[in-house]
């Protein structure tokens, strides 16, 4: 009988705020950081998980996730990932630590730190990447590990079961079109506010030759300043490119109103957290006025009930899940089959260290055996960091080449976290001494 023998987590952050890689409007400096976990069983088994954050408050999580680490030490190992839907609520509903949610905030990610972890061992035992792990279920089995406490009066476990079964005709021939096409990609690479006029300009244009039909700028500082780069970017790509915008919550309902209506001249595609992502009303309102410009919003929804209300709401035109924000996968398959349920497309964020890497299994997965459709569907791609992980994603001609390497892309170099590990790692001691990285 193996059994989990350890949780080790570890703090690890880049310094990407030198050169404002990944600012916005209320993210100005920020440090991509991952609390990373790695489980460790006495039959010699791994499961990798992450957690991004954005630098100060990364070793909360890291914490947080030794504490409910200690509720899989001594597990079987077997029992564990043979019922994923029954240790994943084993960790989001125990009786103690729920208190400190419950099911948001830093708690809820470390439960989904964990749980990926659990998903990445049982793929890794399978020797499958983890989409092809879950394309492989079945419609019963994939109804098992979703939790629909509070999300019953949107979608019951029948009409989970309804929906999966209704994909099951053309499932294989859509992994295999998958497997040979990808899936497509949008770059916010571009985009980050802190980047100067000339470095927007360039990276526009390299997106273009790249093969994106989508990229994203990040708004919400000056409105003069928004609307210039948004007319630069916009005379870079031309007018076959669709060009994203994102506000990350900077503004009021109103304002938010407002100032998407002062951009509209330039086309954007969609406006993305125009507001607070708990304010639902607000997304409604917001949604009604810049019609037809999309509202899109996900990426910081603390759990599967608020993107509930949005969905019964009609406050969004695009659901954004994270991979890390809620509880691992089991509540993002739950995701899914809300907006396979409401006919909402998914795209997915991904802008923070290993994102990239994780959320692209839930997009195949998505197409091969929930929704069924690609065709209004984008995974975010931002071109950082992924040198530091052992199965990097891949982006050819705009597209995410599918996932290969068994697991959920979560393993990391141990160089890697040895070197950025906060605050003592090689890379932030020569920091702090001055030395050039």
């Amino acid at each position: 009988m193996p059994v989990i023998t350890s949780v080790r987590t570890r703090d690890v952050r880049f310094p990407t705020s030198l050169e404002l890689d990944g600012s916005d409007a209320v993210n100005v400096d920020p440090d991509y950081s991952a609390a990373h976990v790695m489980l460790s069983t006495d039959g010699g088994e791994t499961g990798y998980g992450l957690v991004f954050t954005a630098g100060r408050g990364n070793e909360l999580v890291v914490h947080a996730m030794e504490s409910y680490g200690a509720l899989l030490v001594g597990r079987d190992v077997d029992e564990l990932l043979a019922d994923l839907g029954s240790a994943s609520r084993r960790l989001v509903h125990d009786s103690q630590l729920r208190w400190l949610g419950p099911e948001k905030g830093v708690a809820h990610m470390a439960c989904g730190g964990l749980v990926n972890a659990l998903w990445d061992m049982r793929a890794r035992r399978a020797g499958v990447p983890l989409w092809r792990l879950l394309a492989g279920m079945s419609p019963a089995e994939l109804v098992g590990v979703v939790d629909f406490t509070h999300i019953r009066n949107a979608i019951t476990p029948d009409d989970a079961l309804g929906l999966l079964q209704d994909a099951l005709p053309g499932r294989a021939e859509r992994i295999a079109e998958l497997e040979r096409c990808g899936y497509p990609a949008y770059t916010t690479t571009p985009g980050w506010l802190g980047y100067d006029d000339e470095k927007l300009l360039r990276l526009c244009r390299e997106a273009v030759r790249d093969g994106f039909d989508m990229i994203k700028l990040k708004v919400g500082g000056d409105p003069a300043d928004d609307d210039r780069r948004l007319a630069l970017a916009r005379g870079a790509v031309g007018d076959g490119v669709r060009i994203a915008i994102d506000a990350n919550q900077r503004w009021e309902v109103g304002e938010a109103i407002e100032r998407v209506t002062a951009l509209a001249a330039h086309r954007p595609y969609w406006i993305e957290e125009p507001t607070s992502t708990d304010d639902v009303l607000g997304h409604a309102d917001i949604r009604a006025g810049v019609h037809p410009v999309r509202v899109a919003t996900g990426e910081a929804v603390a759990n599967r009930i608020v993107f509930k209300q949005l969905l019964q709401a009609g406050a969004i035109d695009v659901m954004q899940i994270d991979a890390t924000r809620v509880a691992g996968v089991n509540e993002n398959v739950a995701n899914l089959l809300l907006a396979a349920r409401f006919d909402v497309p998914v795209c997915p964020h991904a802008g923070g260290v290993g994102l990239c890497e994780l959320v692209a299994h839930l997009s195949f997965f998505d197409h091969a055996a929930v929704s069924g459709r690609i065709g209004d569907r984008v995974i975010e791609f931002v071109d950082h960091l992924h040198e530091h992980f052992v199965d990097p994603v891949v982006v050819r001609d705009g597209r995410y080449a599918a996932p290969s390497a068994p697991g959920t892309g979560a393993a990391m170099h141990e160089e890697s976290l040895r070197h950025w590990e906060f605050p003592d790692g090689p890379g932030w001691r020569d920091l702090a001494e001055g030395a050039p990285r």
